[in-house]
């Protein structure tokens, strides 16, 4: 035994090993076979930049409980001020990785979000767990989806101002879908500026927007506050959509591809631990609500994360579609449609001029050989196909095959 744990075993030989379960190995054995030989990570500790939201819980729970020991990493979890600070340090190289918006990581990969990088998708960290709130003032005057706010904007006509978190990322995305979706121009009929997510209560309670679109706990921070309501949630917009992703640079990839399998492996376990039972949900809700990570009431996570849903208006209801950080790694595969949605909506709102070749960058970005090795090494399932098909609240559907002709479909666009 101790002669095959000393030997210099070879990524096939210890991808084999995971998947046969270590051949019968105790964890700690294990562990030893990961970090053994080829397959040693080449930089042991991997600072991880987050933003206070609850879908970091993953990236903090894989440091927390020590899963990224058992791969021979330590994750070293930054917590970050805005999207557009994690864009610079990832660039940088001062964050090896980022708990990250999908569509951040694209932007920099075209160079529509500012500095232009190469740049790599690990892995999805979550599916759905957004919303859109409308300020409390405007709900009080019927505003309180979209439908009634684009009435209420037509027969009261002044600037209209609402907030993403980052131009290219996920939050602006589904503000200008759903307000597309609702017969409103987020162009031409509205103003949309970019605030960091912890920042949305403050700014709303001061009356600097009418409705901002970010992760939780801060739509439900809103709510607690008296200050907003939830108008839509964003897997009401597109059912187990893609969020967060385990974002770096494609020169660390390059660089150090046994760390990135390593981290992207602990992170699945943590994802899979998290969505593992109530209780598991309960304590990832305490930890991440420290004023080390989000900062916030345990209160303000721990309902959404369980479903248990409420609009500010009264109204209350269990949604089976909430967060989800694992749902048998499905909510972890990072598809390459999923990366190509996000070029056709930068298409759709004048960020890119041109259409780009979308398959080709989403296989350049989505990593899916590297996560496919990580997915054994954690022994988790992988989906047959690198495409999925979505209809989308539009009634749209989205499968990937012919992005420009989607792109180019919507009849309200830039």
């Amino acid at each position: 035994m101790t002669d095959f744990l000393n030997s210099k075993l070879s990524r096939r030989t210890v991808l084999q090993a995971a998947s046969l379960g270590a051949v019968g190995l105790s964890p700690a054995l294990r562990t030893a076979v990961y970090a053994q030989g080829s397959d040693k990570p080449e930089k042991e500790e991997v600072k991880i930049g987050f933003i206070p939201l609850t879908d970091c819980a993953s990236v903090v729970m894989a440091s927390v409980l020590g899963f990224d020991k058992k791969y021979g990493v330590k994750i070293i979890p930054n917590k970050e001020a805005s999207w557009a600070g994690v864009r610079d340090k990832l660039v940088s190289g001062e964050l090896d990785m980022a708990h990250v918006l999908y569509g951040l990581i694209y932007g920099v990969h075209m160079g529509t979000a500012g500095p232009k990088k190469d740049m790599a998708v690990l892995m999805s960290l979550n599916n759905n767990g957004q919303a859109i709130t409308l300020s409390k003032t405007l709900a009080e005057k019927g505003a309180v989806d979209g439908p009634s706010l684009a009435k209420y904007m037509e027969a009261n006509k002044r600037e209209y101002t609402f907030a993403g978190t980052f131009p290219t990322g996920t939050h602006a995305m589904w503000m200008h879908y759903w307000l597309a979706a609702s017969g409103i121009n987020p162009v031409s009929g509205a103003k949309l500026i970019t605030v960091p997510p912890p920042q949305m209560v403050a700014n709303m309670r001061v009356g600097n927007m009418d409705g901002f679109c970010v992760g939780e706990p801060w739509n439900h921070r809103a709510i607690i506050d008296g200050i907003g309501v939830t108008a839509i949630t964003t897997q009401d917009i597109w059912k187990d959509h893609p969020e967060k992703t385990l974002g770096t640079t494609a020169e660390f990839v390059k660089k150090y591809p046994n760390t990135a399998r390593a981290v992207t492996a602990a992170i699945l376990e943590a994802s899979r631990w998290i969505d593992a039972s109530l209780q598991n949900k309960n304590k990832m809700a305490e930890t991440v609500a420290e004023k080390s990570y989000i900062n916030t009431s345990v209160d303000a996570i721990n309902q959404r994360i369980l479903g248990r849903y409420q609009n500010g208006l009264g109204k209350t209801w269990d949604d089976p579609n909430h967060m989800k950080f694992f749902n048998d790694g499905a909510a972890n595969f990072p598809y390459l449609s999923d990366g190509m949605w996000f070029l056709t909506q930068h298409k759709r709102w004048g960020l890119m001029k041109e259409h780009p070749d979308y398959l080709a960058v989403a296989k350049q970005v989505n990593q899916i050989d590297l996560y496919k090795e990580a997915a054994t090494m954690a022994k988790v399932s992988v989906p047959k196909e690198v495409m999925r098909t979505s209809k989308l609240m539009d009634g749209v559907v989205w499968d990937g095959k012919d992005p420009k002709k989607y792109a180019d479909g919507f009849k309200i666009k830039a």
